[in-house]
């Protein structure tokens, strides 16, 4: 498994893909991070050895945390599935994360999930669901089908990019399957989110006003859990703000700022 560093000083940063399955995509964040802290970027475990649960994840994620940061607690900053890990990780290791940062977070009910569906469907248009249908004689290889699905539905996840290229490693069908079944069933036995009231670190949650993941609903959910929970949404913003024309600076911005706030309260 690999792992990435940006910077050489400053206080621990951990960035989180999201997918499931879908590493490399973050550099950009850990770059726009590396001049204040000290930025990991590891690439999660991929499919075809064990089945992949969340559990596994927690405990490399763990692993990669004890290896890099040593006697440091790191901030986590994750997006998408990514935030849920993150989320995953700091009910089961409460203390060894200094802040979280949910950047378009993941559903956590049926309900919210269906309101994704919805808003997605109604963004595209005849041309695109055909192309969609095609994909699977197209692209018989599951990985290359979904990096290409990724493609294709950027445009309904975005408001309006700066860039539209990606810096994205090969796709993993088999753990973005595996893990987001194990995520759901998590879910309907009730444990998440529920697990997450042992959370006692600060968590922002940043989310795009476009994004389809509907904010709003997610908050919802979490905030019985994290009454600590700070949420800030933006307008013209979708599911990826550091690529977003009218928020990326602010974006940066904010999650410099905020960080630092809270390592400085963690040290003292």
């Amino acid at each position: 498994m690999q792992v990435r560093e940006y910077g050489t000083s400053g206080p621990p940063v951990v960035v989180l893909h999201g997918g499931p399955g879908a590493p490399g995509y973050m550099a950009p964040v850990a770059r726009g991070l590396a001049d204040a802290f000290r930025v990991f970027e590891p690439f999660q475990r991929g499919g075809g050895g064990e089945r992949l649960t969340v559990a596994r994840h927690v405990a490399d994620l763990d692993g990669w945390v004890g290896s890099c940061c040593g006697d440091a607690r790191p901030a986590l900053v994750g997006h998408s599935w990514g935030a849920m890990l993150a989320l995953a990780y700091a009910a089961a290791y409460p203390g060894c994360a200094a802040a979280l940062v949910l950047v378009g977070c993941g559903t956590f009910d049926l309900a919210a999930r269906d309101r994704l569906r919805t808003i997605r469907q109604e963004r595209m248009d005849d041309s695109l669901r055909r192309r969609i249908a095609r994909l699977p004689e197209e692209y018989p290889d599951p990985d290359e089908r979904l990096r290409v699905l990724g493609d294709l539905t950027r445009s309904l996840d975005s408001y309006d990019l700066v860039s539209t290229e990606g810096e994205m490693g090969p796709c993993d069908a088999q753990a973005h399957h595996e893990t987001w079944e194990d995520m759901v069933r998590l879910q309907e036995e009730g444990v998440y989110p529920a697990a997450f009231s042992a959370i006692k670190a600060p968590v922002l949650m940043l989310h795009g006003a476009f994004d389809p993941h509907p904010g709003w609903m997610i908050r919802a959910s979490l905030a019985p859990h994290l009454p600590q929970l700070e949420y800030l949404e933006w307008e013209r913003c979708g599911h990826y703000p550091w690529l977003e024309r009218a928020v990326r600076e602010e974006f940066f911005a904010v999650l410099h700022s905020w960080l630092t706030q809270h390592f400085l309260v963690d040290r003292f």
